[in-house]
């Protein structure tokens, strides 16, 4: 069985690919990020969707590495027959999404099989296929899609599949092509996979030296990067979580997500990735996304929304997914849509206020919005929440969401103070600013453990607490912060990584069964760390961290140290953020272009 890490990610910017350890694209959901997946294996079987290229006989791959630079993905097969080279990409598009095969001859001469198997509707529905032109032809209600090869090779189907073998010695290549469009329109303009190649590589190479950041680990930060702009909704700036749903946080678990979806609480951090290495025009794509999404009753604020600002995201499970390695249920959708989660408001706040220092563009709403959302907080900040982990075990006072609640008032503090000609209840949100301050150092603080908690009155901790002096809420140096992060290692640490918050996490959320540790908490200990002073050990914590990536750069949303595996939904933005917002903190200064 598959693990997480055994994957690659290929894309076109609006949709995503996971191209498996044995040649399968195991995940791909056409056309957008959050539609139904044609190739659901992933979370099932074969009989659910997946298109396998390889060597007769072969089981996994030799080597496998993206071209330098760029999302194109090359796998090397050794046999003892010789070596074939398979290139997998999906070129941006121009109307339809195709996902482009490549099978080159590099020594000897090999026998290579070509297996597809399309499943449309999440791998339920098996479609009618036929010939037509020198293409296979697969329809099913609204989808269908184009396979052909160049040059054409002998194809068969067989077992609700569509089969082709052919050899290849040294140079000789041969290219599949997997076009998708709406059922009922013509077949779109085909595409030459050859020049695909060409472009694709020329155009990621293009946009990758556009990154700054010249410092220690340059590949792993453009790699991060190149993963954030694999995740970007070209066509609106809306950037997912991540393109897979329901990986689960605990093997056999029911921790399991739609993560195909934009979540507000990672805007700043996207902005500050994207602003440090110098990324100008997709921060503002992301900051006008988070605009158009955000409008309308600042009570309706959601915590994250549809790839172009879609507000319903109702979740359901498919029940005849039997789940990755047995993890059920597989759900669609994310009913976390529906909760309070106060420190939204802190994190869009924030972001506004980042934007607006870094010089993008103005935006002739954006001040009348920060207005209206410190309005709402005057009295809302007083409510309990599901807070930033989405607990499904009853509202709390979460800490945290306080503490960003704070940010949201300081941040249009300063900027009122930074900006005269700006109008605001300044007095006013001096006040609540200070209120809010007063009550989480009150309530949220364990004097005797010398430590802040995860709720008021709780003994939990929790590691968002981690931001408090990223965010300014106290300086470095307090004495309440040093001892939080003492006591976040000490309570939530294991192997050195950090878990979101305590072990027993029924307690907490509501859900059985516990998860791993969290890349991006361990990332948020290293910028502590750096901040307080520590610098040699926030380096050696982000040295081990990048060693949990898979042999291609990649990071899920957890780790397992005892099993020594990713868990969750991946590749995982949060923590390819994590990433390069940890090395730009830590090498910024000897590593700025």
């Amino acid at each position: 069985m598959h693990r997480i890490e055994d994957y690659a990610l290929i894309g076109d910017e609006q949709t995503a690919a996971l191209v498996g350890a044995d040649g399968s694209v195991d995940w791909l959901c056409l056309p957008r990020f959050d539609s139904a997946a044609c190739f659901a294996r992933l979370l099932g079987d074969e009989n659910n969707g997946h298109w396998r290229i390889a060597p007769v006989g072969a089981d996994r791959y030799t080597r496998r590495s993206y071209r330098e630079d760029t999302l194109v993905l090359d796998t090397e097969w050794e046999t003892p027959e010789g070596a074939v080279l398979v290139t997998d990409l999906m070129p941006q598009r121009h109307r339809a999404p195709d996902l482009v095969r490549i099978v080159q001859g590099v020594r000897g001469e090999v026998t290579v099989r070509s297996t597809l198997r399309l499943r449309f509707d999440y791998g339920s529905v098996v479609p009618w296929v036929r010939r037509e032109d020198g293409h296979r032809v697969a329809v099913a209600g609204p989808d269908s899609a184009w396979l052909r090869s160049v040059p054409e090779v002998p194809t068969w189907g067989e077992d609700l599949g569509t089969h082709s073998e052919f050899t290849v010695k040294e140079g000789e290549r041969v290219a599949f092509v997997l076009t998708w469009h709406p059922s009922h329109e013509p077949r779109p303009a085909l595409v030459d996979p050859y020049a695909s190649l060409r472009h694709s590589v020329k155009d990621w190479q293009a946009w990758a030296r556009r990154c700054r950041y010249d410092g220690p680990h340059r590949d792993m930060v453009v790699r991060s990067l190149i993963t954030l702009k694999a995740l970007t909704y070209r066509p609106t700036g809306g950037i997912v979580a991540a393109p897979t749903t329901s990986l689960p946080e605990e093997p056999g678990g029911v921790r399991n997500w739609d993560y195909r979806f934009c979540w507000l609480r990672d805007s700043t951090l996207t902005l500050r990735a994207l602003l440090a290495a110098g990324y100008q025009e997709e921060a503002e794509a992301w900051r006008n996304w988070l605009l158009r999404a955000v409008a309308g009753d600042p009570a309706d604020l959601q915590i994250m929304y549809g790839l172009a600002g879609e507000r319903r995201l109702p979740e359901f499970e498919l029940p005849w997914l039997s789940g990755f390695g047995g993890a059920r249920p597989v759900r669609v959708g994310n009913d976390a849509v529906n909760q309070l989660q106060l420190d939204v408001y802190g994190e869009v706040m924030d972001s506004l206020a980042l934007a607006r220092r870094s010089g993008l563009s103005p935006h002739p709403d954006v001040w009348a919005l920060q207005s209206v959302l410190l309005r709402f907080l005057r009295t809302a900040w007083r409510q309990p929440d599901e807070g930033l982990w989405e607990v499904r075990g009853g509202r709390r006072h979460f800490v945290h969401s306080k503490v960003m609640v704070w940010v949201a008032a300081d941040r249009a503090v300063r900027a009122m103070e930074d900006f005269p000609d700006l109008e605001g209840d300044l007095d006013g949100w001096r006040e609540l600013r200070d209120e809010v301050h007063r009550e989480v150092c009150e309530k949220g603080y364990d004097a005797a453990r010398n430590t802040f908690t995860q709720s008021y009155g709780s003994c939990e901790l929790d590691a968002a607490l981690l931001i408090i002096p990223r965010v300014g809420f106290l300086p470095p140096d307090d004495p309440r912060v040093l001892g939080t992060i003492e006591a976040i290692r000490a309570e939530l640490g294991q192997d050195g990584l950090v878990r979101r918050y305590t072990p027993d996490a029924a307690r907490v959320d509501g859900l059985p069964g516990e998860e791993g540790t969290f890349l991006v908490c361990s990332f948020w200990l290293a910028d502590a760390l750096h901040m307080t002073g520590r610098t040699k050990e926030a380096r050696e914590l982000f040295e081990r961290l990048l060693g949990l990536t898979n042999d291609v750069g990649l990071l899920a949303e957890e780790y397992d140290p005892v099993g020594g595996r990713l868990l969750g939904n991946f590749p995982q933005a949060f923590s390819h953020i994590g990433l390069v917002n940890t090395a730009l903190a830590l090498f910024g200064a000897e590593g700025a272009g």
